[in-house]
């Protein structure tokens, strides 16, 4: 990407070729995302979560929904995702709306998760507070002996949610802090996209 004109991809292109590079580049967890939520009291939060799906719709992540995120989407579906790339000195934001992926999507996850991740899906009440590690310890055992095989159910309050982008910022660091902004946006899904720059 020159700095001087703006790339032909769309953001969505522009976002997998960035992502493959991370792969070949990060140590721990290229997909690692911040998502950034709106709480009760308007004031913003936010959390590390991993990106588990993109395509042309939007990026998604799977959580439990009676999480504080998940119940902060509920009341409001907004978000912002931010990537940070320190090997390749990258970032990306991406700002957008947020639907609940369908059961069939959950579905077809949940099924690919090691068999200690579905049972704590089942033993933790997530967000919720807990007074000591054992109590988390003894549920999970009782998950462990409710489902002893790994055909372990999905739970209902268990799925993901999908980001839909109406807003790219892909940031390059450059020298003497003179970084490289460049965006694209558009006014509603499916509308063209718009492309610029920001100063840094």
């Amino acid at each position: 990407m020159s700095q001087s004109s703006l790339p032909s991809a769309d953001p969505f292109t522009l976002f997998s070729e960035w992502l493959a590079d991370a792969r070949r580049t990060e140590i721990n967890d290229p997909t690692a995302m911040t998502l950034a939520t709106i709480g009760p009291d308007g004031a913003p939060d936010a959390r590390i979560v991993l990106l588990k799906g993109q395509d042309a719709r939007g990026f998604v992540f799977y959580t439990n929904y009676e999480s504080r995120k998940g119940e902060e989407l509920a009341a409001d579906p907004r978000a912002t995702l931010v990537f940070h790339w320190k090997s390749l000195q990258r970032q990306i934001r991406i700002e957008g709306q947020v639907e609940r992926v369908t059961p069939e999507e959950a579905d077809a996850y949940f099924v690919s998760r090691p068999r200690l991740s579905k049972i704590g899906a089942w033993a933790s009440d997530q967000s919720r507070p807990l007074a000591e590690r054992v109590e988390l310890e003894r549920r999970l055992a009782e998950a462990e002996a409710r489902f002893p095989t790994d055909d372990v159910a999905r739970p209902p309050h268990w799925s993901g949610f999908r980001v839909m982008p109406h807003r790219f910022e892909f940031w390059r660091e450059m020298p003497y802090r003179l970084h490289d902004r460049l965006i694209f946006s558009r006014g509603a899904p499916g509308a063209p996209w718009s492309t610029g720059r920001l100063f840094p």
